[in-house]
């Protein structure tokens, strides 16, 4: 059956990782409004950014570079790749939900093509 979000915070867990306490603060933008604005006029984010449903992301009139993950309908990366600002992201066909976070966090954090992740 397939879950529905809502607009909101929660945890991710990285199958397979410690990251610090085992979870990583996430914020969860699932509405039209809270998908477009995403991670437009911020300094930075601690944590992640779950944009859902999405495929592509671009980073115009970002002030910070970005690590963007595309995950599938399971939750499995598909592909981890670095954006500076004022790109536009190749969209992934079998992408349902995108990954945002600062530049390098998700090289720390173990996340790469093959791992899943859990939304709590």
């Amino acid at each position: 059956m397939r879950q529905r979000r809502q607009d909101g915070t929660g945890k991710l867990t990285i199958a397979g990782q410690d990251a610090g306490d085992g979870h990583i603060r996430l914020e969860i933008a699932a509405s039209y409004r809270a998908r477009t604005r995403g991670l437009l006029g911020r300094d930075g984010i601690d944590g992640a950014i779950l944009l859902t449903p999405a495929g592509s992301v671009h980073t115009f009139r970002m002030r910070f570079a970005i690590d963007v993950a595309y995950l599938d309908r399971g939750l499995n990366v598909i592909a981890v790749r670095s954006m500076q600002p004022g790109r536009l992201g190749l969209p992934r066909l079998r992408s349902r939900h995108v990954l945002e976070a600062e530049a390098g966090a998700m090289e720390r954090w173990g996340l790469r093509p093959g791992v899943r992740v859990s939304v709590d």
